[in-house]
């Protein structure tokens, strides 16, 4: 019998090994809408999760079953998660922002068995469980008196015991099921196993060198990914600490940090924008924050602009719920380049391709495509999505659509989603290089840029633009900027102002609702 990194451990292993060795030390503190803090020890933590776990039992929550989980960031989402693993049952987070319709598609899709919620998302999902007849029962947190139907969190934990259940979980066994916020088509169901979990713990928590005096800042949410991965997972597996926020807020992102003692962070591109956005509070320098890793593009200007207010270094990396962990970082101990996404790591083999997956000369953008174990490493697949599974996994390799290019150095660079070159006059234009010319506009907050079809030339490209506050320019001004940086093909034909952009679950612009509303536009 072969074995690999994660041995016969799983994610109820993971947590009942931490309960067992370090029961006092603190593993999640979380921040309420008040600002109050709430703390719960390993200990704590792993015996509120088992009374959960029999509670779920009691419902008739199965291993092979599918929850899903709707709400804020909560202690309440922390235990669902992990019982809903101690069951061998799989989670399914969703979106609390998500509308019913959009709500219902990964329920319904997931064929979702039970949802846990809070009481100001329950209308939406009273909704959505209309047109998902799987879902038998809904458990309600934060209240005692739940509505006829409804079964309050606190009464269906409170005489379960504090026991762990007796349930066999093998590592490759499913634990949650993350649909992705595609931008073009229906979210994909990512299978995330429990090896996953204990894999990308590990794998991570070493690339940025976490150990058990850090404390992780968390503010993005816990839903998503990138908190799951980045900051839950790699406290659990080194014995550190969580500090979970409600909700992020940029103006106390830093007195946050200085409150709870933090260390570690892990950012994305628009909260670092916001929070530079915020006046500057000299006070908010008094943190012990190590180091922010972050993934999404800042310009010079924002990075440097980063270290003379905060001097809280910042290391770039790229992941995606597919990947697990990291493949590409920059370097804990080397030379950083924030302007770009790293070396691969520890774990992961990467090649970056033409169409037909042929190896590109370097300093030649193709998209990267990553070497792993379907299931330990990289995702297991898409739930019920056999065809879109293989598009992605080819004999072993996991195939992004993200365009990259590797510099001499062998640093890489990432230049854009695939799905986002524009073919203009036989030509490929990479939206995120005019995008990023377009930013560089004294007078420019944020961009968005998209083809849109042209009989003459393919496609038209067309910048959407958010201005700073207090500004004003014209759209020739803004093209005349852009003519003077860039090729002729790549010069945007037209410009449109906008207060906001469609934005995803994870900052992501929306380009598919931009790119539709600007086609039915001009077909009228």
């Amino acid at each position: 019998m072969s074995y690999t990194i994660v041995g016969k451990r799983n994610v109820s292993k993971a947590l009942e090994q931490k309960a067992q060795a370090i029961p006092d030390k603190p593993f999640i503190v979380f921040e309420d809408v008040e600002a109050r803090a709430h703390t719960f020890t390993y200990g704590r933590f792993d015996q509120t999760v088992n009374r959960l776990t029999h509670g779920l039992r009691q419902l008739g929550v199965r291993k092979g079953d599918r929850v899903n989980v709707h709400l804020s960031n909560s202690p309440e989402f922390l235990f669902s998660w992990f019982a809903i693993a101690k069951l061998g049952a799989v989670m399914v987070p969703t979106n609390p922002l998500s509308p019913p319709d959009e709500l219902a598609y990964p329920v319904h899709h997931s064929e979702a068995v039970l949802t846990i919620t809070q009481p100001d998302l329950l209308a939406n999902v009273q909704t959505m469980r209309k047109a998902c007849p799987n879902v038998r029962n809904a458990v309600l947190c934060g209240t005692a008196s739940p509505p006829p139907g409804i079964l309050a969190f606190d009464k269906l934990i409170a005489s379960q015991p504090a026991t762990p259940p007796d349930v066999a979980i093998a590592p490759l066994d499913d634990a949650a099921i993350l649909y992705t916020s595609g931008t073009t088509s229906r979210p994909k169901g990512v299978q995330v196993t429990h090896a996953n979990y204990v894999f990308l713990g590990e794998a991570i928590s070493k690339n940025v060198r976490l150990g058990p005096d850090d404390r992780h800042l968390v503010t993005l949410p816990l839903f998503h990914g990138n908190a799951q991965y980045y900051s839950i997972m790699t406290s659990l597996n080194a014995g550190a600490s969580a500090v979970v926020i409600h909700r992020f807020s940029a103006s106390r992102f830093f007195k946050q940090a200085i409150r709870h003692q933090c260390t570690i962070a892990s950012l994305l591109g628009a909260p670092i924008r916001m929070i530079l956005a915020q006046p500057f509070d000299s006070t908010d320098r008094a943190h012990k924050m190590r180091l922010a890793f972050f993934a999404m593009s800042l310009t010079e200007a924002q990075l440097a602009e980063w270290e003379r207010r905060y001097s809280v270094p910042l290391m770039q990396l790229y992941g995606m719920t597919e990947t697990m962990g990291q493949p590409l970082a920059n370097p804990l101990d080397y030379t950083r380049d924030p302007m770009r996404i790293g070396f691969p790591t520890l774990g992961y083999e990467v090649r970056v391709v033409d169409e037909q997956g042929r190896d590109v000369l370097e300093g030649t953008a193709g998209q990267l495509i990553i070497r792993g174990i379907p299931g330990i490493t990289i995702m297991k697949g898409y739930f019920k999505d056999p065809e879109r599974t293989a598009q992605a996994l080819r004999d072993g390799w996991l195939w992004t659509g993200d365009v990259v290019e590797v510099g001499p150095d062998g640093m890489f660079r990432f230049v854009d989603r695939a799905k986002d070159l524009i073919k203009r006059a036989g030509e490929n234009v990479s939206a995120g290089e005019v995008e990023a010319v377009v930013k560089q506009h004294p007078a420019v907050a944020d961009a968005a840029v998209v083809g849109v079809p042209d009989a003459m030339r393919d496609e038209a490209i067309v910048a959407f633009v958010i201005l700073k506050d207090h500004t004003a320019v014209a759209e020739g001004d803004i093209i005349e900027f852009c003519k003077a940086r860039l090729s002729k093909f790549r010069v945007p034909e037209a410009v449109e102002f906008r207060k906001a952009f469609p934005m995803t679950s994870t900052s992501k612009i929306q380009k598919n609702l931009l790119r539709d509303e600007l086609i039915a536009r001009r077909k009228k």
